[in-house]
């Protein structure tokens, strides 16, 4: 089975995955970027007004083979009191 890396870029900087994980399929991968995305997301956004998480995915070539990127904002819409 094919080893995959994950690479992260945030708030952070950017974290080289160095273990990887064996996944079977394309589908399997998209699984697994999106939980690790919502896992930061979780403990890094709460408060926060702006976010920016990236997952770069690596095949046991290092060739890059896919990427998902979260974008987090919030925008005020108060009104001035009449």
């Amino acid at each position: 089975m094919p080893r995959y890396f994950f690479d992260i870029h945030n708030g952070d900087g950017p974290s080289r995955d160095e273990h990887g994980m064996e996944l079977a399929s394309d589908r399997k991968i998209m699984q697994e970027m999106s939980r690790i995305a919502l896992d930061i997301a979780r403990d890094e956004l709460p408060g926060q007004e702006r976010g920016e998480i990236s997952i770069f995915v690596r095949d046991d070539g290092g060739r890059e083979v896919c990427s998902t990127h979260l974008s987090f904002r919030t925008e005020w819409k108060r009104h001035a009191e009449v």
